[in-house]
C-alpha cells in the first residue's frame, strides 16, 4: 500500500498592480515558477476586484504596486486596496523615493520600496525576502 501524500498548503498569493502588461506578465510567470500564486491587474480598480480569500487559493499575502499605477485619485483607491488585503506585505516599485500625497505614510506604510530600474529576477528575490516560502513549497505551481 502506498502511503498518501501529505496535503500541501495553498501557496500565498502575490497581487501585482502594474499598468504595463508585459512586465506584469513576466513577473507573474517568474513568481509562479518559484511557488507563489501570482495574479495581476493593470491598475488599482482592477486589483480591487480580487477577493482577499478565494476558495481553493491561498490568501493575498503581498501586494506589489508599481508607482505608475498611482495617478489621479489614487489615494482613496490605495487605502481601499490596503484595507481589503489587511495584513498583506506592501511593496512599492518606484523611480524615486515616494513623496507624492498618494503614496505618503498617511496612506500606506510600505514594507519595502524598490527603485527602478530593476530586473524581474531582483523583484522575485525581493518578494522571496519579504514572503519566504518553506523549502517544500518552492516549486512551480503550474
Amino acid at each position: 500500500m502506498i502511503p498518501p501524500e501529505p496535503a500541501r498548503s495553498l501557496p500565498p498569493r502575490v497581487l501585482l498592480v502594474m499598468p504595463e502588461q508585459w512586465p506584469r506578465a513576466l513577473l507573474r510567470a517568474a513568481l509562479r515558477d518559484v511557488g507563489y500564486d501570482a495574479l495581476g491587474a493593470p491598475g488599482l480598480p482592477g486589483a480591487l476586484r480580487y477577493r482577499a480569500d478565494a476558495p481553493g487559493r491561498g490568501p493575498v499575502r503581498l501586494v506589489l504596486v508599481d508607482g505608475q499605477a498611482l495617478g489621479g485619485e489614487a489615494a482613496a483607491l490605495l487605502r481601499s486596496l490596503v484595507q481589503r488585503y489587511a495584513g498583506a506585505v506592501t511593496m512599492l516599485l518606484a523611480r524615486a523615493i515616494p513623496s507624492a500625497p498618494a503614496v505618503d505614510a498617511g496612506t500606506v506604510t510600505w514594507t519595502r520600496v524598490v527603485r527602478r530600474p530593476i530586473s524581474i529576477a531582483d523583484l522575485v528575490a525581493a518578494v522571496q525576502q519579504l514572503l519566504p516560502l518553506p523549502p517544500a513549497e518552492r516549486h512551480p505551481i503550474d
